[in-house]
């Protein structure tokens, strides 16, 4: 009787643990358990992300019929298993519920629990590319030449080693040419060590300049060796200290760097053993790289932890790799002036010197990039609850759209700012998403439901909202390209027949003679902003970007043709500073920064288009004025709507101008 006691609570337990696992797998993955028997399982505890590896779980799995299907998405802690009949799937099914195995790399027991799913899906990510100017080069020294390379690294505790370590937790570090200072992240370049760089490297970087891997022979070499469960934090080397390119030789086994663009793109790189990596350019100078201490990396099952390049979330072809001893060469030329890049926003040498340079109209993505990072999002960050007190009048024709909803509709906000446009319609169920998150804390503290999220990666999935609002959004992104796809983002949200209202802001200020409501109140009072900008722009990333095929680039310059011939009269701005516009005052330039002069601060009288520049929450910003500069791209009558038709999937069901902007529903078809 105690026994079947016994196995009863334990059957009772094992359900529990079912249960458990179905209710994580919805709330996770949005995949539904199913009660009856199915060729596909889920097991719950058996995945990447509590340590089993693909070749135990693939033992384990085999014992019951022919596994047609593997997939373990990466730090999650289950996996999906499909067989080649339901017969094969129930005998798994039984034998393994409630199963206590051994992960064999960790000595660790663990339960396996299992559930029926109707199919095993999973949808990669897309591929990621290397960040500009990477390279990683396989093999570029033999095994005979690394083994000489590691026996030349004399480890003895000599007392330069003993300061090292005790910097860095006990990593084991030397240093060749000039010593690196980690309390500065800089080298002294008037104390040189004696010796310079050991011989053995000689041959090395002479093929290295033969190459072309890099332009000058580096006078600078760091050695680090590191333990399993040792990494580095994210960094970029000290513009000041190095010349560009930077290259680090991995010896002793293989790793995974993770590289990190400042506007949140990640990218996970294998760097195989005997492989070389070179940072120039962008990669160097813009996008920081670190290794992320844990004693197994997840990596490309098919390759053996040997495939060059991006770790791709293949969830098909992932397993764990044990992390050994791995040793690094890096090689490094010190730089004898200061840094003259063109990444001002993260570059030492030009600190303080960012207010003289009055930004220039975006050539590339990068630079629109960093255009809207500086005088976008970073303002809207510092200005948030000053601008969320000028923004409590919802406009009556977005009210209109809003009300004339069905009762029930979801309705995405897609840079919602302080939530006005949120509790219009309480029969709605409304959410909103915008890229600062200071305004989108000021919704949570009114209850409203927001997050902070790209205005080109909206994380809601596609065709499951019947509306979406865009007001003042679209005219903060640097290039017709970017404005197209915000466009494209909403449309992809939105179900067939859905709704979408865009506003943006017009360069045409008086229209069939009536004046807009921002400049007939330039003599308002002087603290009122314009109540125009009701959004902020979210950041666009780059790799999220439509392809730049000559579709796409032939409707960009389309776009700017058709403001020409509607009379648009503003000034070109290829190869010129943006202008500072003068607020209350007509346009005068398509593409221009637009003052906030922020509440409470000193404000001088016609001090606006003299104001002078720098990025919003630079030491300058607070100490010498308090006028921050938002870029804006002003829209000539029917260029949004010019954009709008670009898209097949929408139809321009209406457009409109509605007190100085241009204003079009859609419809999704």
């Amino acid at each position: 009787r105690r026994d079947h006691l016994k196995i009863h609570k334990l059957k009772k337990k094992i359900l529990r643990k079912q249960v458990r696992a179905q209710h994580t797998l919805m709330r996770h993955e949005d995949i539904e358990c199913i009660s009856h028997a199915t060729q596909s399982l889920v097991i719950a505890n058996a995945g990447l992300g509590n340590g089993m590896s693909r070749h135990q779980l693939l033992r384990i799995v085999e014992e019951y019929g022919l596994v047609e299907t593997l997939l373990m998405p990466p730090n999650k802690p289950y996996s999906f298993v499909k067989y080649g009949t339901t017969e094969e799937a129930k005998k798994a099914f039984d034998a393994l519920n409630g199963k206590e195995v051994t992960l064999e790399d960790f000595g660790q027991n663990i339960v396996l629990y299992i559930n029926f799913v109707e199919k095993v899906f999973w949808q990669n990510a897309a591929p990621t590319s290397l960040p500009p100017g990477l390279m990683v080069i396989e093999k570029i020294i033999s095994p005979e030449e690394e083994r000489r390379m590691l026996e030349s690294i004399d480890w003895t505790a000599d007392e330069d080693t003993q300061n090292a370590q005790k910097t860095l937790k006990h990593r084991k570090v030397k240093h060749f040419g000039y010593e690196f200072c980690y309390d500065n992240n800089n080298v002294d370049k008037d104390k040189p060590l004696p010796g310079g760089l050991p011989e053995i490297c000689d041959l090395f970087l002479e093929k290295c300049l033969k190459q072309g891997y890099i332009q000058h022979k580096p006078d600078q070499l760091t050695i680090n060796q590191y333990e399993p469960g040792q990494g580095i934090p994210p960094h970029i080397d000290t513009h000041s200290a190095f010349e560009d390119e930077i290259i680090s030789l991995s010896l002793g086994s293989e790793i995974v760097m993770d590289f990190k663009h400042p506007d949140g793109r990640t990218v996970a790189v294998m760097l195989p053993r005997c492989s070389l990596l070179v940072m120039a350019g962008e990669s160097r100078y813009m996008w920081t790289h670190g290794i992320t201490p844990r004693k197994y990396d997840v990596i490309q099952a098919s390759e053996l932890g040997q495939k060059v390049g991006t770790i791709t979330a293949d969830v098909g072809d992932l397993t764990l790799n044990r992390r050994e001893t791995r040793t690094s060469f890096t090689f490094r030329k010190v730089r004898r002036s200061p840094c003259n890049c063109i990444y001002s926003s993260v570059c030492d040498s030009q600190k303080g010197q960012q207010r003289q340079v009055q930004p220039s109209f975006p050539h590339s993505e990068m630079e629109a990039s960093k255009l809207e990072q500086e005088y976008v999002h970073k303002v809207y960050e510092e200005i948030a609850t000053h601008f969320s007190s000028t923004r409590h009048s919802p406009w009556p024709q977005i009210v209109e759209f809003l009300r004339s909803l069905p009762k029930g509709s979801i309705v995405a906000d897609v840079g919602c700012g302080n939530g006005k446009y949120l509790g219009i319609n309480e029969d709605l169920y409304m959410v909103g998403c915008d890229r600062s998150k200071n305004l989108v804390d000021i919704c949570g503290e009114k209850n409203f439901q927001a997050f902070v999220c790209d205005a080109l990666s909206v994380p809601i999935r596609s065709g499951s909202c019947d509306a979406c609002i865009s007001i003042a959004v679209i005219h903060h992104f640097s290039t017709a390209e970017r404005r197209l796809a915000t466009i494209r983002e909403l449309a992809r949200l939105l179900r067939p027949g859905g709704m979408a209202l865009i506003y943006v802001w017009a360069m045409e200020q008086e229209y069939k003679n009536q004046k807009s409501k921002y400049l007939k109140e330039k003599n308002g009072s002087k603290d009122k902003e314009e109540e125009i900008s009701t959004g902020v722009a979210q950041t666009p990333l780059s790799d999220q970007m439509p392809d730049s095929s000559s579709q796409d680039s032939a409707c960009s310059d389309q776009l700017l043709n058709d403001s020409k011939d509607k009379g648009c009269d503003a000034e070109p701005v290829a190869d010129s500073r943006l202008p500072v516009h003068t607020n209350r005052t007509s346009f005068h330039s398509q593409d221009l920064l637009v003052p906030w002069h922020l509440k409470g601060g000193p404000k001088k009288k016609g001090e606006s288009a003299d104001t002078v520049l720098f990025p919003a929450g630079s030491k300058e910003s607070q100490e010498l004025s308090p006028v921050f500069h938002r870029y804006y791209h002003v829209f000539c009558e029917g260029e949004l709507e010019a954009a709008c038709r670009s898209l097949d999937c929408v139809r321009v069901q209406k457009s409109y101008y509605d007190q100085g902007n241009w204003c079009v529903v859609l419809e999704k078809l």
